[in-house]
């Protein structure tokens, strides 16, 4: 793969993967070095990869692959969304409460669904991924995906669903 084509069907996707980066990893800094050594990475590979029927899917199942291998790395520890919830901001005291009492509540449901529901729900409403993108970074079928984010939705409505009704 020649120097143009790289920057046109793998380089490009870098502004797509970003987002995903950063979730995983949870911290924007990181999340700018991971791009730029997997775009390395893939660029070493190019050769290998230039043929290959699914490029965009490669190109997030590298990154995946390659933010949790540096989370394995350094231990169990669940990352969080800070970063993506932290971007609401209330105008009063009484609202900001309720803003923190609400991201609080969303992580406690969110690290309660199975690993793959809470996956796809963030690579799809965190990240804003395509059904097709996230198929193809965790190698599942599209109607699979689509099952996933629906079943972890309504697990999450009906937690919260729950609590409104309990008063919560």
């Amino acid at each position: 793969m020649r120097t143009k084509a790289f920057k046109d069907r793998v380089l490009s996707l870098s502004d797509r993967i970003f987002p995903m980066i950063a979730r995983l990893l949870g911290n924007n800094s990181k999340a700018e070095d991971a791009t730029q050594e997997i775009m390395i990475k893939l660029w070493a590979n190019r050769k290998q990869i230039e043929n290959h029927p699914n490029l965009t899917g490669f190109v997030f199942t590298t990154a995946r692959n390659y933010c949790l291998d540096i989370l394995k790395k350094k231990g169990p520890e669940l990352t969080s969304t800070d970063h993506h919830l932290s971007n609401l901001e209330a105008a009063t005291g009484q609202e900001e409460f309720e803003w923190i009492e609400l991201k609080t509540t969303v992580e406690k449901i969110l690290k309660q669904l199975p690993e793959q529901q809470r996956e796809v729900m963030l690579m799809r409403d965190i990240d804003g991924l395509e059904f097709s993108e996230i198929a193809a970074a965790t190698d599942l079928k599209i109607e699979h995906v689509r099952v996933l984010l629906s079943r972890a939705r309504k697990q999450v409505a009906e937690v919260l669903k729950k609590m409104d009704d309990y008063g919560h």
